[in-house]
């Protein structure tokens, strides 16, 4: 995701080229991935993700190239040497960030993430991803003043940082055959937005 998550991104500058890269999904999801693996190399991370090769190593290039991304190791493999990489920064921006974007690249790049979580979405759930009874869909419309939404963004934030707790310990506890079960893939969005003004 693009759009303020936590405060992790708040070593970068504010970068062009960078915020150019991440609002490509791809380039996203490899990020997402390297955070939530620790290390992959570019065929492991094309199987994962169900992309071509190519084009995977092209976006593992352009991340190491904007400092995203370096590599840790190689391994030979089948007469060649197989490149892995880990990630040294979050797929997302803080909010001083995200907010000295232009205006209409912010509305570019949520679009696009917006059709991400709607095809995602759409696709768990005609494979049965919201049948387990504690898949949830939950939506609330509230009033608030200035305060209360920079309130409500520092919640959203430290909710963000406590599922990457979670999802560290999650891993760390199926690394180590603990628990009845592996780690599933699973996906959380979450939204915080002005309401379009209602017609007088």
């Amino acid at each position: 995701m693009l759009f303020p998550g936590t405060d992790a991104g708040a070593e970068w500058p504010v970068d062009p080229d960078l915020a150019k890269a991440l609002s490509h999904p791809l380039c996203q999801r490899i990020l997402e991935r390297l955070n939530a693996d620790g290390e992959a190399s570019p065929n492991e991370l094309a199987g994962v993700l169900g992309a071509p090769l190519g084009n995977v190593a092209y976006h593992v290039r352009m991340l190491v190239g904007l400092g995203c991304v370096e590599l840790t190791r190689t391994r030979p493999r089948r007469g060649a040497l197989e490149h892995y990489y880990r990630a040294i920064a979050h797929p997302w921006l803080d909010a001083e960030q995200w907010g000295n974007l232009p205006a209409s690249f912010r509305r570019q790049a949520l679009a696009g993430t917006l059709r991400d979580v709607v095809f995602d979405a759409s696709e768990a759930g005609v494979a049965g991803g919201f049948d387990h009874s504690d898949a949830q869909i939950k939506r609330v419309t509230v009033e608030l003043d200035e305060q209360g939404r920079r309130d409500a963004a520092e919640l959203l934030e430290q909710m963000l940082t406590s599922l990457g707790r979670i999802h560290a310990e999650s891993v760390s506890r199926a690394s180590d055959g603990q628990g009845d079960q592996g780690t599933v893939d699973t996906e959380i969005a979450v939204l915080l937005f002005r309401r379009a003004p209602h017609p007088a």
